[in-house]
C-alpha cells in the first residue's frame, strides 16, 4: 500500500521534527522551531530513516513569510528605496563573481558536467535552480544536495556570526500573539496568502508561494488595511516546516554522495561566504547600511530562511529582502542566458 507507507513516513517526519523542537527548547538552544526540526530530520535522514515531506502543507507554510515581508512594505520603505540604490547596484557584480568562481570550481575541481556546474553555482532559490537545471539536462540529485547544503550551512552559521560578531540576541519578537491582532487583519493576511500563492502559480510567477503573498500583502499594507506582521504562532509554524524541509533533502544520501557532492557543496559555501563578507564590508564601510542589515542582505541563503533570521535579529526586513529579491530576480531571469555563455545550454534529458 504505497499511500499508507507515504502517510506513515509523513507522520514519522512530523514526529521527528517535533522531537527536535522539544529537545532544542529543553536545552535552551536558539530558534528551536527552525533548528530543532532541521537537526532532527537531518540526523534521521543520514541514519537512513525513511522521511517524507508533507507536500502542499510545507508550501502553504512559506506563504506566511511572504505575508510577513509584504506587511513590512510601507510608504516609509518606498521612500527609502533611493537610499538603497548604491547597495543594490552591487548585486549584479556579486552574482557575476559568484558565477565566475563557482562554475570553474564545479567543473574543474568537482568534475561536474557544465550544466550541473552552472546551476549548482547560481545563488538562486533551491527549488528554482533544481528545476532550471533539470530542464537544461543537469543532474537533479547533485543540484538538490549542493543547494540544500548551501542553505543548511548558511542557516546554521549565520545566527552564530550574528551573535558573536554583531552582538545580536536573536530574541526580537517575531510577531504579536494572534489574540492581539484584529480579526479583520488576520482575515486579510490569510486572503493575501491564498490569493497571492494560487494567483502567482496561475500566472507562472517564480517562487509563487512567497512572492505572490508578498505582493498582495504589500498592496494591503500600502492601502493601510494591515499594519502588523502575521502572528507569532504562524511564523513559528513556518519555521517548523522550513527546518523540516531542509533536513529531508538528505534522505537517501549515500557515503559516496557525502564524500563527493556534499563536501563539494561545503567547499563552495566557504568560497561564497568569503565573497559575501567582502561585499557586506564594502556596504558597511561605505555607509550604505548598518552591519546586521548588510550581513543579511548578502548572506547566500534561501529567501525564506534569511527572512526568518532577519525577523528574529530585528533587522530592517525591507532592506534585507529587497536585496534578496534583486538577487533572485536577476538569477532567475538571467540564468538561461548566462548558461549559454558558460557552455551550459540544454544538451539532453535530465539525469
Amino acid at each position: 500500500m504505497p499511500r499508507l507507507k507515504d502517510l506513515r513516513a509523513r507522520f514519522l517526519t512530523l514526529g521527528t521534527a517535533a522531537v527536535g523542537v522539544l529537545v532544542f527548547a529543553f536545552l535552551g538552544l536558539p530558534l528551536p522551531f527552525l533548528f530543532g526540526p532541521m537537526a532532527a530530520c537531518l540526523i534521521a535522514a543520514l541514519a537512513g530513516v525513511r522521511l517524507k515531506g508533507v507536500g502542499q502543507i510545507s508550501v502553504a507554510a512559506r506563504t506566511i513569510l511572504g505575508v510577513a515581508v509584504g506587511a513590512s512594505i510601507t510608504p516609509a520603505l518606498l521612500h527609502q528605496l533611493p537610499l538603497m540604490a548604491a547597495s543594490l547596484a552591487l548585486i549584479p557584480i556579486y552574482i557575476a563573481l559568484i558565477a565566475a568562481i563557482g562554475v570553474p570550481f564545479f567543473t574543474r575541481v568537482c568534475k561536474f558536467d557544465p550544466v550541473t556546474a552552472f546551476y549548482a553555482a547560481m545563488p538562486g532559490g533551491l527549488q528554482d535552480m533544481v528545476i532550471f537545471g533539470a530542464e537544461a539536462g543537469g543532474n537533479v540529485r547533485i543540484l538538490s544536495l549542493v543547494h540544500a547544503t548551501r542553505v543548511l550551512i548558511v542557516v546554521t552559521i549565520a545566527p552564530i556570526l550574528l551573535v558573536k560578531l554583531y552582538g545580536v540576541s536573536l530574541s526580537n519578537p517575531i510577531g504579536a500573539p494572534a489574540s492581539t491582532i484584529p480579526l479583520h487583519e488576520l482575515a486579510l493576511m490569510a486572503l493575501a496568502a491564498l490569493i497571492g500563492w494560487k494567483g502567482g502559480e496561475r500566472v507562472g510567477l517564480f517562487g509563487a508561494s512567497i512572492l505572490g503573498p508578498m505582493i498582495v500583502a504589500a498592496i494591503f499594507s500600502l492601502m493601510g488595511w494591515i499594519h502588523m506582521r502575521p502572528p507569532a504562532e504562524a511564523i513559528l509554524t513556518a519555521q517548523y516546516f522550513i527546518g523540516m524541509a531542509i533536513g529531508i533533502y538528505y534522505v537517501g544520501v549515500t557515503l559516496r554522495e557525502l564524500r563527493q557532492v556534499v563536501v563539494s557543496g561545503v567547499a563552495f559555501v566557504v568560497l561564497l561566504a568569503l565573497l559575501a563578507t567582502v561585499f557586506a564590508e564594502i556596504v558597511i564601510l561605505a555607509g550604505f547600511a548598518p552591519a546586521v542589515e548588510a550581513f543579511l542582505a548578502y548572506a547566500p541563503g534561501g529567501q525564506a530562511e534569511v527572512t526568518v533570521l532577519a525577523i528574529v535579529a530585528g533587522a530592517d526586513l525591507g532592506f534585507v529582502i529587497t536585496h534578496h529579491l534583486a538577487r533572485i530576480i536577476l538569477v532567475i531571469t538571467g540564468a538561461p542566458l548566462a548558461a549559454r555563455y558558460f557552455g551550459a545550454a540544454k544538451k539532453g534529458p535530465p539525469a
